[in-house]
């Protein structure tokens, strides 16, 4: 009874800890509302299940023989199991009840969507059913009819067991000897069986417009003409044999309905199975793109609905690939954004620059994101100064770790098209305190991707304050102290609520700790995305949570999706497969398949309280609808976002990709094209990922205007190369998809032009090299490999940063950064040059804005953001630039931009020479042959590279 008593308190701990943390929140409605549905089902399968098990026992029972002559065995069995009957009678339907009645309380969320369920105003293309019939009410039939088949099958399951125990049922010889009693509860049972299968037989005739198929999902030929009548009239046929169970009940012969259940199987191996064979078989296979035809089109039709493509604007872009001077005039804007800052490479450099202590850390991927900055938009690359508990090392106490390093401090952000002329980042808010041009507002991080698992804060009024806020002094060496003024946890103003978190968090140190007084809160679920995951059950959650300062705070975005895996006719995909790419690792087991998407909310999460605000950002969508009347008041309508919050919601990555995805196949949308697959496009590998495990190339952020668009905007692309593998693989491009990811800034007003997807179709002879191969150009190339050789000189590192890729000056522009790091422990990558490719020409030099220019002979027509960084062939400095084509040649271009560029090489290259010859002489004074020796092979590749230079 103690041990029973101790593990219902460390269940109710449970319980009543999560019942404090929503009521905090704000969310207490949403545990209830599950509790109470779980409950509630837990109750109804419980007696669904015990109470027609336990009928049928007792039944099965009260009704044996009194005088039938058993044999000498089961006379055994009896006599074992007669002292347990009654706890039997009574256990065997409680322990099945339990069972089902978790087995239902799983699906609460598909009975609340069928008793709230929303139509979508689409019909079907087959049986002209709502849509939302598919979405909400099918799930739950199929749900119900197979719960009460299961409850019926081991309802007669333990009628045979009980009925042949007590006699009920005897075998003498080849004869099966049945009791009235017991012929009449089998029959019975059988026969609601049955029943219970034509009505699931004749709802699986809706299931062939979700089933996926060789060629399409959904009803093709095959299903229309022979699978969905089969199914009609397997239906009629098991609900007839039903009735035959029930005239054996009344006559007692078993004859019929045998022979009944014998047609039933014959009649579903011909009818299910090799009729739909056949009709494929011959009829289909020799005429299936004329026959498949029109239900291509539906396949067309509602997968490019379900996944928000039906309004793509498709654009005929004929890009150039000859570089012309002036070419890049009209884009102008484009070209002063174009982004040489990597996310993905410069987390090194904010940890070394802007970390300051071993507590505090960056994530590995930083994050894009826009501000304005003197009226002018700029792309940024953000973080916020996480806390990093590990990094106390030997300081890692309870006291330390839970009530002293509480937060992170402060938003780090960097201009995205600018380096230093050391090639760090150029920083437009950083430092601690922080400053910048961001502003001010509230610096503090209590909730982040790393925040510790909890943390108590808050003290009594006059109290010092014990939470370190900040590293200060002149030296860096003192520290600054704070208390948490907000409300972001559940209080600990009693000894009752210490003794659950301590349970809770399996530490007595809660409970006996000076420190957690009256007045303490304890954080925890910290997390931003498990915090709204916590609070909306029902969404499906981008995998990036990003930080921005609104409106005086930092708070994080989170993009939420309604999903489903039973749209009609919709092709699905695996999330976690279609967003895996080198940023996005795969899952290893992705059970996430889904054929329908919308971004339907956005949410946010502020960095200091915690709190958590839904908005609904297309309260038109059928399934938020829905979920809106089952969690009625936890959403907030669009109007309510701030136009500073608008500015920084952007269009999801994820569902961009999901988009991607499908528009490989479905942005064909003739049937017989689509079928024949003759212009199917994938999206790229990253040509930096090794070829021994290749990732997807990840769509980029940057302001640009898309041919089409009106203006620049913040947007999100991504490139199509054919699909094909083997030595029939083209790495030329086809497609550019690119979508405006700009929600404007007005309060609570979404931008006319966002989310417009626009594709640009490519010429189809291949004339436009694609990433891999423009990669390939740039490491063949002779020249840039001279220059890479000179920058990997001392152990250094060579870093290809994110090729970028621009529709600008009537083609296709591509750009990549090419950063340094050093092999020491504290180094951290440089921007040191910048390759840039149009067509089958390319320049490498050491600002975007010079490469340009030699590109585009001698005046690219635009500036790039990078020109304050001062010109190295003015002032002695490397620089270089080339020219080729497809094999890379080393041809120097013409005009005095290129020749002040070879004659900056050639000095660049004299001066390793003559340190060489230095570090000769010096070797050979020392006697040190080994480095007489490396020096003397230095000498040798800086004339060889200074002769290929030459040409010669």
């Amino acid at each position: 009874m103690i041990a029973g008593l101790v593990i219902l308190f460390f269940i109710f701990a449970g319980l009543y800890t999560d019942v404090l943390w929503f009521d905090q929140l704000g969310y207490l409605n949403v545990l209830t509302t599950q509790w109470v549905a779980g409950t509630v089902l837990f109750l109804i399968g419980f007696v669904a299940m015990a109470v027609p098990v336990w009928v049928s026992i007792q039944l099965a029972y009260r009704l044996r023989p009194v005088y039938a002559k058993l044999n000498s065995q089961l006379d055994r069995y009896q006599q074992v199991i007669e002292p347990l009957r009654r706890l039997a009678m009574f256990g065997i339907p409680a322990l099945l009840g339990m069972f089902a009645g978790v087995a239902a309380a799983t699906r609460w969320q598909t009975v609340l969507m069928w008793l709230n369920r929303t139509e979508t105003g689409r019909v079907d293309p087959q049986f002209n059913f709502d849509i939302s019939f598919y979405l909400m009410d099918l799930p739950f039939y199929q749900a119900v009819l197979a719960f009460a088949s299961a409850v019926v099958l081991i309802s007669a399951l333990v009628v045979v067991a009980t009925s042949y125990l007590y006699g009920s049922i005897r075998v003498s010889g080849r004869e099966v000897l049945i009791s009235k009693a017991a012929r009449v509860q089998i029959a019975i049972t059988a026969a609601l069986y049955l029943l219970l299968q034509a009505v699931s037989i004749w709802f699986d005739q809706y299931s062939t417009l979700t089933n996926q198929g060789t060629l399409i999902t959904g009803a093709g030929y095959t299903d229309v003409n022979a699978t969905i009548p089969g199914r009609a009239i397997l239906a009629g046929i098991a609900a007839v044999v039903a009735l035959l169970f029930i005239l054996t009940a009344i006559i007692g012969r078993w004859r019929l309905p045998v022979i009944g259940t014998a047609l039933l199987i014959v009649s579903s191996l011909l009818i299910g199975s090799l009729y739909p064979w056949v009709v494929e078989r011959f009829q289909v296979e020799p005429s299936a793109k004329s026959l498949e035809e029109p239900y291509i089109a539906r396949n067309i039709d509602l997968t490019r609905d379900a996944y928000d493509v039906a309004n793509i604007e498709e654009i005929p872009y004929n890009a150039k690939t000859t570089a012309e001077p002036g070419a890049l005039r009209a884009d102008a804007a484009t070209t002063a954004n174009i982004r040489i800052l990597d996310p993905a490479l410069v987390s090194d450099s904010f940890r070394q620059l802007e970390q300051f202590r071993q507590y505090y850390q960056f994530p590995d991927n930083l994050n894009v994101d826009r501000y304005m900055i003197d009226g002018v938009s700029q792309d940024t690359v953000v973080a916020v100064r996480d806390l990093n508990i590990d990094g106390l090392n030997t300081g890692n106490t309870w006291v330390n770790s839970k009530t002293v390093y509480t937060h992170g401090y402060g938003v780090v952000a960097a201009y995205g098209n600018q380096r230093s002329v050391d090639g760090q980042p150029v920083f437009l808010e950083s430092g601690i305190p922080t400053s910048g041009a961001l502003g001010d507002f509230e610096p503090r991080i209590y909730f982040g991707e790393t925040s510790p698992e909890y943390s108590i804060v808050g003290a009594e009024k006059g109290a010092n304050p014990i939470e370190l806020d900040y590293p200060s002094g002149a030296e860096g060496a003192g520290q600054t102290y704070t208390t948490f003024s907000g409300d972001g946890g559940p209080k600990l103003d009693n000894a009752f609520k210490k003794l659950i978190y301590a349970l809770k968090f399996q530490s007595e140190q809660i409970f006996l700790a000076a420190s957690v007084n009256d007045k303490s809160e304890i954080l925890y679920d910290r997390d931003p995305v498990t915090r709204v995951q916590k609070a909306a059950p029902y969404l499906t959650l981008d995998s990036d949570a990003y930080p921005s300062v609104v409106d005086g705070r930092v708070k994080w975005i989170i993009d939420g999706y309604t999903t489903s895996a039973n749209y009609p006719y919709s092709t699905p995909v695996s999330l976690s497969d279609a967003i895996a790419d080198t940023q996005t690792p795969p899952q290893p087991y992705a059970l996430d398949s889904i054929n329908y998407m919308r971004n339907s909310v956005k949410a946010t999460v502020d960095a200091y309280s915690g709190e958590v605000t839904l908005y609904a950002w297309d309260d038109k969508e059928p399934l938020l609808q829905t979920w809106q009347k089952i969690f009625p008041s936890t959403l907030k309508p669009m109007s309510e976002m701030s136009g500073d919050l608008m500015s920084h919601v952007r269009y999801p990555a994820d569902l961009f990709k999901v988009q991607r995805a499908i528009l490989g196949q479905y942005h064909v949308t003739d049937p017989g094209s689509f079928y024949s697959k003759d212009d199917a496009w994938i999206s790229p590998n990253d040509p930096d990922s090794p070829p021994s495990n290749p990732t997807l190339q990840p769509p980029y952020y940057l302001t640009m205007q898309v041919p089409g668009a009106d203006k620049p905007s913040f947007s999100l692309y991504s490139t199509f190369q054919p699909e094909a593998t083997g030595a029939s693989s083209r790495n030329v491009l086809y497609g550019y998809l690119a979508v405006d990811a700009d929600a404007g800034s007005a309060d609570g007003v979404r931008a006319d032009g966002y989310g417009q997807l626009r594709l640009l179709n490519l010429p189809k002879d291949g004339t436009v090299p694609g990433p891999g191969q423009v990669q390939n150009v740039f490491n063949a190339d002779p020249t840039v490999s001279t220059e890479l050789n000179l920058l990997r000189q001392g152990s250094s590192t060579v870093l290809n940063g994110n090729l970028l890729t621009l529709p600008v000056g009537g083609g296709l522009l591509y750009v990549q950064p090419v950063y340094v790091k050093s092999t020491g422990e504290t180094s951290y990558p440089l921007l040191q040059k910048v390759l840039v490719a149009f067509g089958d020409q390319i320049a490498f030099e050491d600002t975007l804005n010079g490469a340009l220019d030699v590109l585009f002979g001698g005046d690219s027509g635009a500036t790039a953001g990078d020109t304050a960084v001062p010109d190295p062939a003015a002032t002695g400095g490397t620089t270089g630039g080339t020219t080729g084509g497809a094999a890379g040649g080393a041809d120097v271009p013409t005009g005095s931009t290129g020749d002040a560029a070879t004659n900056a090489q050639l000095k660049s290259l004299l001066a390793v020479a003559k340190t060489a010859v230095a570090d000769k002489a010096t070797a050979l004074a020392a006697g040190n042959f080994a480095a007489y020796g490396t020096a003397d092979a230095k000498l040798s590749e800086t004339i060889a590279s200074m002769l290929t230079l030459l040409g010669e």
